[in-house]
């Protein structure tokens, strides 16, 4: 539920109208692809983290089957971006509550969400656990819901199908889909956040299931959710000032229910924060604890908790707070792009990492992963590729993008020789 948490926030009931912008009703075809990348990226996970369970997940897989370089780029980049995708988070519920205290400055909630989810992870991890579960639920029964709802009126005719009512199925060109690609490949994120959390689970048998539940549980609700979506609002009503979900209820008159979804965004996006901020706290004390970052930043707690590698991955926070005064109109996009690579790195390594850890195996050690993948070696040689394409083509798109990614990749590979001479002695 930790995963699902972090997944379900803004890159589906907000980050959608972006990708339905782009795509039109195709923007289906997207998630379709986003599902199939998501999908070859959990099954390499759960083989990894049944193996190795850790709270470094994908930067000790890049260790142990690649080489250090690769280990500490995707720990570093990912917390880069998770611990910013928190500002995300942030910022969409700001603006989600625009719509009851439309007078109330955007930067007030910040403050407020933020001292609400430093407060939740400073908890001892078996309750924070029982805190986060019941929070994703909420929005997991509602989504549920939601496309139950959304069926039924499509079927009863009270909502008439919108797929081809606006320009066709593919209004603006048949490679629309690939545009939307970025933001359907964002939704997904967060699949991954089971490997992370694995290094406090106790037992492989436990971390094999939620990594299968996982992955369905998202692709059941992501792909049933955007398909009713666009099936019941124009597509070319679709804008980031509020959540697609509560457009399509206004759009039915279904009395209350608009105030009511937004309640259900609202938390969604303080759930995916509260995951965001528990997995890149914990990312930041795997790279302490193995050198890559100050010592002080290993500490835990009476609780067992990482104090200050919490207070210092919060720094998404001060983002959220910067762009909402200086960019409001743009913070969620640049954030959103500013998260994309850094997670894109995480999946990468896992892949790389995976192919390697199978090449290693004999067929007698592969029977024996705890969560075997059917498609084995090739299922992560497949998705490595096409993750590859996906973010070249997000790089062919926009200058901005590929000058972004390039400075990521560079400035943490400049980070990773002159912080190399400590992390090799803490090794030895």
């Amino acid at each position: 539920m930790v995963a699902v948490g972090g997944s379900i926030g803004t890159g589906l009931l907000l980050g959608t109208a972006a990708a339905i912008e782009l795509a039109g009703p195709a923007v289906i075809l997207s998630f379709v692809l986003a599902a199939f990348i998501s999908w070859t990226v959990a099954l390499a996970l759960g083989e990894l983290a049944s193996t190795h369970p850790a709270a470094g997940s994908f930067g000790v897989y890049g260790d142990l089957y690649l080489n250090h370089w690769a280990g500490f780029i995707s720990r570093a980049g990912y917390w880069l971006a998770i611990a910013v995708s928190i500002g995300a988070e942030m910022v969409a519920s700001a603006t989600y509550m625009q719509l009851w205290f439309p007078r109330v400055p955007a930067i007030l909630w910040v403050f407020v969400f933020s001292a609400f989810l430093l407060s939740t992870n400073f908890l001892a991890v078996h309750s924070y656990g029982r805190f986060e579960f019941w929070f994703a639920m909420i929005k997991v029964a509602v989504i549920a819901t939601f496309i139950a709802l959304g069926a039924a009126l499509l079927l009863t005719g009270r909502a008439a199908p919108q797929y081809t009512a606006h320009g066709g199925f593919f209004p603006l060109g048949p490679a629309a889909p690939l545009l939307a690609i970025t933001f359907a490949i964002y939704t997904f994120g967060g699949v991954e956040f089971v490997a992370v959390a694995s290094g406090e689970s106790s037992s492989a048998t436990a971390i094999a299931r939620a990594v299968r539940m996982t992955f369905l549980t998202l692709t059941f609700l992501y792909l049933g959710a955007i398909t009713i979506l666009v099936g019941i609002m124009p597509w070319n009503r679709a804008g980031v000032t509020e959540s697609p979900f509560v457009t399509v209820f206004r759009s039915v008159s279904l009395p209350g229910a608009a105030h009511f979804m937004n309640f259900v965004v609202l938390t969604a996006a303080l759930s995916g924060a509260n995951a965001a901020l528990y997995i890149s706290s914990r990312m930041l004390f795997s790279l302490a604890r193995t050198g890559w970052a100050p010592r002080a930043l290993g500490r835990l707690s009476a609780k067992g908790t990482p104090t200050l590698a919490l207070l210092v991955s919060s720094y998404g926070i001060i983002v959220a707070l910067v762009l909402e005064r200086w960019a409001p109109a743009k913070a969620f996009e640049y954030i959103l792009r500013g998260a994309f690579f850094g997670m894109m790195l995480s999946w990468i390594i896992s892949l790389a990492a995976h192919i390697s850890f199978r090449h290693r195996l004999t067929v007698a050690q592969s029977a024996e992963i705890p969560a075997r993948s059917p498609l084995g070696k090739w299922g992560s040689i497949i998705g490595l590729v096409v993750v590859l394409a996906s973010v070249a083509k997000t790089w062919w798109d926009s200058r901005i993008n590929l000058i972004a990614g390039l400075t990521f990749l560079i400035a943490l590979t400049i980070l990773y020789f002159l912080l190399r001479p400590n992390a090799m002695q803490n090794d030895s």
